[in-house]
């Protein structure tokens, strides 16, 4: 069926205290329990996956530890009985990566109730190209369209435009039809964010100012935020009477200082998105989107492939804001 080892990273501590990545073997028996075993195909680098593989107590608590909060690939066995050998699944979100081992190694077993089956217009590869960034961006868009957001009330505000989550929001939305505004610090960029759809680029120093007025002038009907922070503060005060503002990360701050005005005197909704414990329902429902109308033909503009030995790398890249877009990796 497969080899006693595999190659994983395995993020360890060192003597002074650092946690650092490294490609290395791992055996099958530390693997933890769970009726589902998988061969993984391919993974992808997210922000939480490089906390997690730097000592983020937060996200990990023990070390030795393989992160990877998604993983895609081929059911090796199900002693659950919901799956077949054979059968393409993915697995993203739960308790995958965090403390569970994860998608960083070649194999993963996790309870059965955590995989699904891989929609139909996806591949292992595509379904991790979108990955937990691709849908929570698709989760997001999925709760401002049913809040009643639509292309003709306004523009959509994307912060955090540059990354993974925002490129893929940036070129769904520009799908449906809205008018998106990227939010960035990577100005230079433009090109980029024009063709994933974007129709102005608003440089990140703009929303980043503080000020102790508590209402500004409205500038979009909507917006998606990864950043939080005085930034998501500007977002707020600057939306349009009965906007929705999906909240989608804290890659500035996870501190949040506003009046109540925004939402009494605007009807501001702030619509929280969590990708990792959601209902596997809503999971399906939103994952069937993005294999189908919501799929972002840029997605090849926006991924990068990689393979395991490189990771350690890209790691320090996404740590230090130097990338671009969405690295996904081949493990085969």
């Amino acid at each position: 069926m497969h080899n006693d080892t595999f190659r994983a990273i395995i993020a360890s501590e060192n003597p002074e205290g650092s946690v650092t990545p490294l490609l290395s073997q791992k055996s099958m028996a530390s693997l933890p329990e769970g009726d589902l075993l998988v061969k993984v195909q391919y993974s992808s680098l997210n922000y939480k996956d490089a906390l997690s593989s730097t000592g983020n107590r937060g996200v990990t608590r023990a070390y030795p530890h393989t992160p990877g909060i998604d993983a895609a690939g081929v059911v090796v066995e199900d002693k659950s009985g919901r799956l077949s050998e054979g059968d393409f699944v993915l697995v993203c979100g739960h308790d995958l990566g965090m403390n569970t081992s994860g998608g960083f190694g070649e194999y993963i077993r996790v309870p059965a109730a955590w995989a699904m089956p891989i929609p139909p217009g996806l591949s292992p590869a595509t379904a991790m190209m979108l990955g937990t960034a691709g849908f929570t961006a698709g989760l997001g868009i999925w709760k401002m369209l049913h809040n009643g957001q639509s292309p003709d009330q306004g523009p959509i505000l994307v912060t955090g435009a540059g990354g993974g989550l925002g490129s893929i929001a940036i070129a769904i939305l520009a799908k449906l039809g809205f008018e998106v505004i990227a939010s960035t610090g990577k100005v230079q960029e433009t090109g980029y964010f024009k063709t994933l759809g974007a129709s102005e680029i608003l440089p990140r120093k703009e929303l980043s100012e503080t000020t102790s007025k508590l209402l500004l002038r409205p500038r979009w009907a909507g917006a998606i935020d990864t950043i939080g922070g005085t930034i998501l503060e500007n977002v707020l005060k600057s939306c349009k009477r009965h906007g929705n503002v999906a909240i989608c990360g804290n890659a500035l701050s996870y501190e949040l200082s506003t009046s109540v005005y925004p939402f009494i005197l605007n009807g501001i909704n702030m619509l929280g998105v969590d990708s990792a414990t959601c209902t596997m329902h809503l999971r399906e429902a939103v994952w069937a989107k993005l294999a189908n109308e919501w799929y972002p033909e840029q997605l090849s503009e926006i991924c990068h492939e990689i393979n395991l030995s490189q990771l350690p790398e890209y790691i320090r890249l996404i740590l230090s804001g130097q990338l671009r877009g969405r690295v996904f990796i081949n493990l085969s």
